[in-house]
């Protein structure tokens, strides 16, 4: 037989609840027979070694025990305590050793353990102290215990007691029962629910969501499991948009392609130098695209290599930047580069360093207006180095400068012209700026255009 969870943690609760009444009242029957019993036998016992000096004077006194023999009045005068005189016996209170009933159960027994006078219910396992004269023992104190004493009444109103208290604990054990019932549904009821959406989320219901309810752990699962649902939903949002911009960035290339290289075959357009060099502009693109997506994979998968050392971050953007200012003027753009200062000093790859640099000005190269500048700074800023590439018109709009590092996005208008780029340069800028722990950020150019602002930490 299957049990579920319900039912597991009903008979949990129910046995935890039986296994804590069954401990307390054993624990109650042995803390009242060894409590409050034994502190009545204690009180009858320091009594006894009280009385034990007065009864060895007596019988020195006497030289036998026949002067108490059958004598209850003297046997009582002996137990009075020495403490109260008889004229004030009734002005103060005994010893709570009388009080509990000590004395009715004592006996004064001979040297041979027979009974000379007290309490007749005396027997061998009772609790006795040895009476010495000049180290001879000449009688014994004898004390029947508590328990043995107690009337048929207050025996029955014990265990009328106990069987209340038994009847009390099973009328516990039963509320609990129902409570616990009733908790395990409702647990149950937030569980199901929770399975449920997973078992929805799993075949492929992204749009699931769960109402989180209380603020307990099932909620902060609940709220969890949203989470999880929203990260999935956009990571297959994200998956369809990157198969669309990927069969969209591929299909514009091949599309030309085939058109020139139908027309070449049907005899339009002659095969000469000039017709074929479109075709390798085209063939060109497709590559770097590739390249692109093949970079991309790799730096958000992090299995790209990166080979670590120390190197001088400025003097690595300046010798991009040297390689790319035949470029800059011949798209008639100004440069403002970075002096020459002290090291910047980092841990990185000299090779991603230079790719990042290498797409961040490629993309103030084809997104400035002729005429415009491009300002470039590098300099060291609370343990960071801080290097900025700024430019001039045209700028971006502050809803879309924070979508600039996604794959694929270009910014529509000025911006976006037939420059040849994959949408992709960007992200691969922000993977690498990650690998080097850093941060990467857009801000609008005093220029007229974009500002990007990167800091990565310095060499300690």
């Amino acid at each position: 037989m299957k049990f579920g969870i319900t039912a597991k943690l009903f008979c949990a609760m129910l046995a935890a609840c039986a296994v804590v009444l069954v401990v307390n009242g054993v624990a109650t029957r042995i803390v009242f027979e060894r409590g409050f019993m034994g502190y009545l036998n204690d009180q009858g016992t320091g009594r006894m070694e009280h009385l034990l000096p007065r009864l060895e004077a007596e019988y020195r006194k006497h030289g036998s025990w026949e002067f108490v023999r059958g004598q209850p009045d003297a046997w009582f005068t002996l137990l009075r305590p020495s403490e109260i005189d008889a004229s004030d016996l009734e002005l103060r209170a005994p010893p709570v050793s009388d009080q509990s009933g000590a004395v009715f159960r004592f006996a004064l027994l001979d040297v041979h353990g027979q009974r000379v006078i007290g309490n007749p219910d005396i027997g061998n396992e009772d609790v006795r102290r040895a009476i010495v004269v000049d180290g001879r023992t000449v009688g014994w104190m004898a004390m029947v215990p508590f328990q043995r004493v107690l009337a048929a009444n207050e025996r029955a109103f014990i265990e009328q007691q106990q069987q209340r208290w038994w009847a009390i604990g099973i009328a516990c054990v039963l509320v609990a029962a129902t409570l616990a019932w009733l908790l395990s549904r409702a647990l149950l009821r937030r569980l199901r629910g929770l399975a449920t959406a997973t078992h929805r989320l799993s075949a492929g219901d992204y749009a699931t969501r769960i109402e989180a309810g209380r603020d307990d752990e099932i909620g902060g699962l609940a709220r969890d499991f949203n989470r999880m649902a929203d990260a999935l939903d956009s990571t297959e949002r994200n998956r369809r948009a990157f198969m669309a911009d990927i069969s969209h960035e591929l299909r514009t290339p091949l599309a030309v392609l085939r058109a020139e290289l139908e027309a070449i075959q049907d005899g339009i357009r002659p095969m000469t130098p000039a017709t074929l060099a479109p075709l390798q502009g085209e063939v060109q693109q497709l590559g770097k695209l590739i390249d692109d997506l093949h970079d991309l994979a790799l730096t958000q998968s992090g299995a790209l290599a990166y080979q670590r050392s120390a190197l001088d971050v400025g003097a690595v953007l300046r010798s991009t930047l040297d390689g790319m200012r035949g470029r800059f003027a011949g798209a008639g753009l100004a440069v403002m580069a970075p002096d020459d200062g002290a090291p910047l000093t980092l841990l990185g790859d000299e090779r991603r360093l230079q790719q990042l640099f290498a797409n961040l000005l490629e993309n103030a190269l084809r997104y400035t207006d002729a005429g415009g500048v491009v300002a470039v700074q590098a300099q060291a800023v609370d343990g960071q180095a801080r290097i900025v590439i700024e430019d001039s018109a045209p700028g971006v709009d502050a809803d879309k400068r924070m979508r600039l590092f996604e794959r694929f996005y270009r910014v529509e208008g000025s911006r976006n012209r037939a420059s040849g780029g994959s949408g992709l340069g960007l992200a691969i800028c922000h993977n690498i700026v990650l690998a080097h722990d850093g941060v990467i950020a857009t801000e609008p150019s005093a220029l007229g255009g974009l500002r990007i602002v990167l800091t990565l930490p310095l060499a300690a």
